[in-house]
């Protein structure tokens, strides 16, 4: 089955810069696009059902008819749906290759806010969310910047994030830069058997730097068109690939939700990244099946 890219777009000037990053996207990738829109009628307006559902309709076909003449050949469908936000997206992501939305810049840091949708979204889909911000430009694609991905404990752990990275990279034509944060462990966290591999590896970073590699061997030999930078560094992991990725064309990330009493939470590395990082990010789901290498 050939998954769509899909955007959600609601009129927003982020949304349709969203729109265009799925479309430039799908093009690369050979796949077709989706458009979505959740529509419901504004009582505040001096007009009635009809007639805001046709200006709604309008306003979408101008976007994507200018996405035609920029994109030629570009295969793309449309779904106007009169469901909740949340739910229309999650439905229209769950068969997508990837789902891009928009989000505001927040005050005068570069970065993220996240509405109440879009949390929920990138918390419950299983799978990989694409935040754009309204200022993102064709040329912040352009040769020379990176794909920076975080990699974080067993190789399983951040197999999805890194295999969508590859991908992206492959496509793009773009060298990847794999990045693996490390803080020291509190004492009573040391065991016989780490204190052994820790010995064996020479050290703490040495051994940071061996499961980094170690992570990224089977996708390298996948993917071995794909130039690929390795840093290890010690730090907060939201804070060291926010620095890593400054001048990068997208940051991936991994998330494994937390579900709690009031619906599912994504982690902090993820929220910190989404709120500072100056590039789109891409939240990977981490428990996605079929995403180790073949």
């Amino acid at each position: 089955m050939t998954r769509p890219i899909t955007a959600g777009v609601d009129g927003t000037e982020e949304s349709l810069a969203a729109l265009d990053w799925a479309a430039r996207e799908a093009v690369r990738r050979g796949l077709p696009l989706r458009v979505v829109h959740a529509w419901e009628e504004v009582g505040e307006l001096p007009a009635d059902r009809d007639t805001q559902r046709a200006w709604v309709e309008e306003g979408i076909g101008r976007a994507v008819g200018s996405l035609a003449e920029r994109h030629r050949g570009l295969d793309t469908t449309v779904e106007l749906t009169e469901d909740d936000a949340v739910d229309a997206l999650l439905a229209a992501g769950a068969d997508a290759e990837a789902l891009v939305l928009g989000t505001r810049g927040h005050g005068a840091v570069v970065g993220f806010l996240l509405g109440s949708v879009g949390l929920r979204v990138v918390a419950e889909t299983a799978r990989p969310v694409i935040l754009v911000r309204a200022g993102d430009r064709p040329e912040a694609e352009s040769a020379g910047r990176e794909i920076v991905v975080g990699q974080h404990g067993t190789p399983e752990d951040s197999a999805a994030a890194l295999r969508f990275a590859f991908e992206t990279a492959a496509a793009r034509g773009a060298t990847l830069r794999a990045v693996r944060a490390w803080t020291l462990p509190p004492v009573f966290a040391y065991s016989p058997g780490s204190l052994k591999l820790l010995d064996e590896a020479g050290g703490l970073e040495p051994y940071e730097k061996r499961a980094l590699a170690d992570a990224l061997r089977p996708w390298r030999e996948r993917f071995p068109g794909v130039p690929v930078a390795e840093h290890v560094e010690m730090g907060s992991a939201g804070q060291v690939l926010v620095s890593q990725a400054a001048r990068a064309q997208l940051l991936v990330v991994g998330r494994r939700a937390r579900r709690t009493a009031v619906g599912a939470r994504i982690g902090s590395v993820a929220h910190g990244v989404l709120h500072h990082a100056g590039s789109p990010v891409a939240v990977v789901p981490q428990d996605r099946p079929g995403d180790g290498p073949v």
